[in-house]
């Protein structure tokens, strides 16, 4: 697996996470007792949010880190 592709998984996932929480969390306020969310449902919306900072955060952590080595190996270069 190349790292576009494993890259491209995890924004995908973390994507579906969203949506399944923000579905998950519209059809709390939909199903009786109306207007009410269970705390389940809280719960899960909390992790989705989480797993897709976690996946979004660490990317972008990881993808800075590499760059700023970079940078700092090509002015070392004589």
């Amino acid at each position: 697996m190349t790292k576009d592709t494993r890259t491209t998984y995890q924004v995908y996932s973390a994507l579906a996470m969203l949506l399944a929480g923000v579905a998950l969390s519209v059809a709390g306020f939909i199903v009786p007792p109306v207007g009410e969310i269970s705390d389940s449902v809280l719960w899960f919306f909390a992790q989705c949010l989480i797993y897709a900072g976690s996946i979004f955060g660490v990317s972008i952590y990881v993808q800075s880190k590499f760059t700023e080595l970079k940078s700092e190996l090509e002015q070392r270069k004589p």
